[in-house]
């Protein structure tokens, strides 16, 4: 076959450093928002859905044929902290992160949950959430090692 398809969608996750609340202005968090879309867009990974709150974000995207999970969120980390840093004293992500895979049938159903982050966060912590996001993706994890 000459030519390279593919189809795949992932769902990624990551804290701030400690999950500390660098974004709680909702303006700055938008600008932060808009950056990493423009940042993913460029990577030719679209993001379908992007949202989140104070101390994370939640990127939904169509991975790019030809880029990594880790190099596309290396980068997206890279280029938002050189951005962010200016305007936000001391700000850090964290080291990891979680790429969880979707079928082309739950675009609808992710992109909705990502949408609604502010609303969930007010009944559910980012802990809690992550680690129902391992579970639901059978992931295992050391506790150790997860939340640096």
């Amino acid at each position: 076959m000459p030519q390279a398809l593919a189809s795949v969608y992932v769902h990624l996750v990551f804290s701030t450093k400690n999950r500390h609340p660098y974004f709680t202005d909702p303006d700055l968090r938008r600008q932060l928002h808009a950056y990493m879309r423009e940042t993913s867009i460029r990577l030719e990974c679209p993001p379908l859905a992007l949202n989140g709150v104070a101390d994370h974000v939640h990127i939904f995207a169509r991975l790019g044929r030809s880029t990594s999970i880790a190099d596309w969120t290396k980068e997206l980390k890279r280029v938002s902290s050189i951005w962010a840093k200016p305007m936000v004293p001391g700000f850090a992500w964290q080291s990891g992160y979680g790429a969880f895979s979707h079928s082309h049938a739950e675009i609808g159903m992710v992109c909705e949950y990502i949408r609604r982050q502010e609303e969930h966060h007010r009944q559910v912590t980012f802990q809690e959430e992550f680690l129902e996001l391992l579970r639901q993706h059978s992931i295992e994890w050391d506790e150790r090692y997860i939340w640096d």
